[in-house]
């Protein structure tokens, strides 16, 4: 659990309702359902219009990366390819071919695969580039679903204010009605803007943090393969290994 995040969720919050009370207001007046369904639903329809279902369904799920940060095996995966490096370099790049069956990991099984299957070092590369690339470009759009969401979530908070208002018009002869479409008004417009800056745009940023972390450690596993393929030395590869861990 990313506990800077629920951290920062509570410190936000916390500001608002003490901002609040400290002027005097009343905490109840800003939980609102019906300014929260006209936020929450708006902006996830708006959402769901704009993105490929593909792209929608990776967002939601990496959701998730904001509050359980994925862990990164850095130092576990160099020294893996080390142990590969030394190996390679001993009995020959044929002597990994037993390894493959270990491999949990996709994209370092395929690396591995072409390296024992004696493709050129740039083959290599390549293919694992291309990979690389689709692989992050699917994450980078669903990252950016949560910055859309963000642009549409004060909009929409604007809808819900005009709503408010139009309920409040249609009730002056009933004054007891009017308090609750201001309410909703001015509570549709907190919380939609409250929605992008508090959560949208933060956990949109954070994705984009941990996909740069987990294509370095993809770019730090072709540069490790590359290197058995060419033969380096083993001590060549670990300080180009290290250099991505420090």
């Amino acid at each position: 659990m990313d506990r800077l995040t629920l951290l920062g969720l509570v410190v936000g919050l916390t500001g608002i309702m003490a901002g609040q009370i400290l002027e005097g207001g009343d905490l109840s007046i800003l939980f609102q359902g019906a300014a929260f369904l006209i936020v929450f639903g708006g902006t996830l329809g708006a959402v769901m219009v704009q993105c490929p279902t593909k792209v929608f369904f990776m967002a939601i799920k990496m959701s998730r990366w904001a509050f359980v940060t994925p862990r990164l095996h850095s130092r576990d995966m160099a020294r893996q390819l080390m142990e590969w490096s030394v190996l390679a370099r001993k009995e020959g790049i044929l002597a990994l071919e037993a390894r493959t069956s270990d491999i949990d990991d996709p994209f370092l099984k395929k690396g591995l695969q072409l390296l024992v299957d004696g493709n050129s070092a740039e083959k290599i590369r390549e293919v694992l580039d291309v990979d690389t690339h689709s692989w992050e470009q699917l994450r980078w759009q669903s990252a950016r679903v949560w910055e859309a969401a963000a642009g549409y979530s004060p909009t929409i908070g604007i809808i819900g204010a005009v709503l408010g208002l139009m309920h409040v018009m249609q009730n002056l002869g009933e004054p007891s009605k009017l308090g609750g479409g201001i309410a909703v008004a001015f509570v549709a417009t907190i919380y939609g803007v409250a929605f992008a800056n508090l959560l949208f745009l933060p956990v949109a940023n954070k994705l984009k943090s941990i996909i740069m972390q987990q294509t370095h450690m993809r770019e730090m596993v072709v540069d490790g393969l590359v290197g058995i393929a060419n033969g380096d030395n083993p001590r060549l590869i670990e300080i180009k290994l290290q250099s991505y861990i420090d």
